[in-house]
């Protein structure tokens, strides 16, 4: 999960519950400086939520793009079912068709960090019209790394069997084995950290859990899509392997982003830098678009139209 470093909300942004077809949605709506760009929505991973992109809502906002953070069904303050047939992908897909088109700015640059770069991937092959570009964040085209799997296997298993507060404890616990002697959290970050926890339903997280174990290679589909594709993580990334990252993103073709000395959060540890890289990708659309259509313009073939006239020969052909 991405761990903000700060709860304080940046210039021009509001936090409010977004009315959709499919529900309402909580969401940080942070507003462009000066003249927009363009409008992206941003998905949060697994046991995150909208504030994972608190730190990079604003640089956003200051490269000219209105930047949405919403929370998923089931995840922090969205309502969500307790079934976990509510959690399976193509009904998280929906939802975000649906945020998108509630946005009301057009097609709107989509972004997944983690698993939601999952969610993001279904919703672009559900509604590619919806969208102008799909940017995944620290998210790959299959399932997570083996040691990553394992942990989601324990988690989920955990949560079957044990309330949900002792597996807070518990993960709270392993959390800080990894943190330097005298660093850790302010206290109102372990506060938020634990709401968010507590909000979180089950259902969600074990249906998160079983979609990262499960996901299958979606190379082909994110080739197929019509808009285009940037694939950005960071070069201390470890939930999926930096190999195969690179590799999906010369097999797609996709615009390819490292950022060096990040891991699994850039949103976090480096949000200017990527919002810089972000910023240049979308800002370079229209361009691309524009040099993509010249080439195919020039790998169509040449139809030559062949008009016939009257032969003064025969007087036959020469009657209307």
């Amino acid at each position: 999960m991405s761990k903000p470093r700060s709860l304080a909300l940046p210039p021009r942004t509001r936090g409010y519950r977004l009315s959709t077809a499919r529900g309402e949605f909580a969401v940080l709506d942070t507003g462009a400086a000066g003249q927009r760009h363009g409008t992206v929505l941003l998905l949060p991973g697994y046991t995150g939520s909208k504030e994972d992109f608190l730190a990079l809502l604003g640089p956003l906002g200051e490269a000219g793009y209105r930047a949405v953070a919403v929370d998923g069904r089931g995840q922090h303050e969205s309502p969500g079912p307790r079934g976990r047939a509510a959690y399976r992908r193509k009904a998280l897909a929906l939802d975000v068709v649906a945020q998108a088109a509630a946005l009301g700015d057009g097609p709107v640059h989509l972004l997944g960090h983690s698993f939601g770069g999952l969610v993001a991937r279904a919703a672009a092959g559900l509604a590619p019209d919806a969208f102008a570009s799909l940017t995944l964040l620290s998210s790959g085209p299959g399932r997570v790394a083996r040691p990553q799997r394992v942990r989601v296997l324990v988690l989920r298993g955990a949560l079957a069997l044990l309330p949900k507060e002792r597996v807070w404890r518990a993960t709270r616990w392993l959390d800080s084995r990894g943190e330097e002697p005298g660093v850790s959290d302010p206290p109102e970050i372990v506060r938020f950290l634990r709401r968010r926890w507590m909000r979180t339903r089950i259902a969600q997280l074990s249906g998160a859990g079983r979609l990262l174990l499960g996901d299958p290679d979606g190379t082909a589909a994110l080739r197929a899509l019509p808009f285009p594709l940037h694939i950005a993580y960071g070069d201390e990334e470890t939930v999926w392997p930096v190999p195969d990252l690179a590799a999906a993103a010369a097999r797609t073709g996709a615009h390819h982003t490292v950022v060096n000395g990040a891991g699994h959060s850039p949103n976090v540890s480096h949000p200017r830098e990527l919002a810089e890289r972000l910023a240049a990708f979308w800002d370079g659309i229209p361009g691309r678009i524009a040099a993509e259509a010249e080439a195919e313009a020039l790998r169509a073939p040449v139809t030559t139209t062949v008009t016939a006239t009257a032969s003064t020969g025969n007087p036959d052909e020469a009657r209307p």
